[in-house]
């Protein structure tokens, strides 16, 4: 356990440059007189390390000094192996940066980790894409990566809801959901940023002007609020329908985990053939409606009457095209 934290100690500094031991005790959950102690044996063992007093000190390295990446667990050495997706990597124009770090990790690593790292890679694949299609294919995202990491504005021409429109974005990130590349960029002169999807960029045209990066911007939580937002406006309306149970099961593997929980909540006791009256959030009609004839007969819309009509209609025009002579 020690061994591992004076390693712990060794790579903070590395990384950060300089911490107080208020600092390093904190990131590692001991003591400062723990701290104390770590560097005196760091000391003793010959690695040059040094300290300053004073409000701006702190231990450092002496400059050009780097450690060698040793000491991973077999757990650690697992997660490295299982983080590198080759396929989202190729995408973005990595895949032999993944590949070469993966080989130098594996060359890196003792024989017991090396063999489990290899069984480990031969029982576990993550595969990003949905079933029923291969990802986001674009020409356009290693362009838009070079943007995000270089901080450099593009024009591009985006298929939007309403039709094609030309953008000055400031790209602040890009996030893999689902199989789908997004973007994250704010545009000259406004506040807030908005997702764009990656492969409904038409066109991309890399800019020579940088911008400056919100230094406040946290990506991860900035996509977990939209993530959030998105779902509690997805479902502004709700319907009352009747559910056979095959219906049921079947909604389980066509609606998402909100629909899902709202329709365990709200049934009433089966009837005498297992039917459930529910009641069932939707994005809007248009959406209800394509949704609902994939449970075929089994579902019935109670109301509104609006989509009651509408299924009734669709349903009138199949039974006519289907018993014609």
């Amino acid at each position: 356990m020690r061994a591992s934290r004076l390693l712990s100690v060794l790579l903070l500094l590395q990384a950060h440059g300089r911490l107080t031991a208020t600092q390093l005790a904190d990131r590692l959950g001991v003591s400062t007189r723990t701290i104390y102690r770590d560097v005196e044996s760091l000391h003793a063992a010959g690695i040059p390390l040094y300290g300053e007093a004073g409000h701006a000190g702190g231990y450092q390295l002496v400059e050009g000094w780097r450690t060698r990446l040793t000491g991973l667990t077999a757990e650690e050495a697992d997660r490295l192996f299982l983080a590198g997706l080759p396929g989202p990597a190729d995408e973005l124009g990595d895949g032999a940066v993944v590949a070469a770090l993966q080989l130098k990790l594996h060359a890196s690593l003792p024989p017991p980790q090396r063999e489990r790292a290899a069984r480990l890679q031969q029982r576990f694949h993550l595969d990003t894409p949905g079933w029923y299609a291969d990802g986001d294919a674009s020409p356009h995202l290693a362009p838009t990566a070079d943007a995000v990491w270089r901080q450099r504005r593009v024009e591009v021409r985006y298929r939007s809801w309403t039709g094609e429109v030309t953008r000055v974005l400031e790209p602040y990130g890009l996030v893999l959901k689902g199989g789908r590349w997004y973007v994250v960029a704010a545009r000259p002169g406004r506040a807030e940023p908005a997702t764009y999807r990656v492969n409904q960029i038409l066109a991309l045209t890399p800019l020579d002007e940088g911008f400056e990066r919100p230094a406040e911007f946290d990506l991860p939580a900035w996509w977990r609020a939209h993530v959030h937002e998105f779902r509690a406006r997805l479902h502004r309306d709700e319907a009352t329908v009747r559910l056979s149970p095959a219906g049921r099961d079947r909604l389980r593997e066509i609606a998402n985990d909100v629909v899902v929980a709202a329709v365990d909540a709200s049934a009433g006791p089966p009837d005498g053939d297992g039917w459930v009256t529910a009641v069932l959030p939707i994005e809007s009609l248009t959406h209800a409606h394509g949704d609902l004839l994939r449970l075929g007969a089994e579902v019935e819309v109670l109301a509104p009457a609006a989509l009651r009509d509408r299924l009734t209609t669709t349903a009138t025009t199949l039974a006519r095209l289907y018993t014609r002579p």
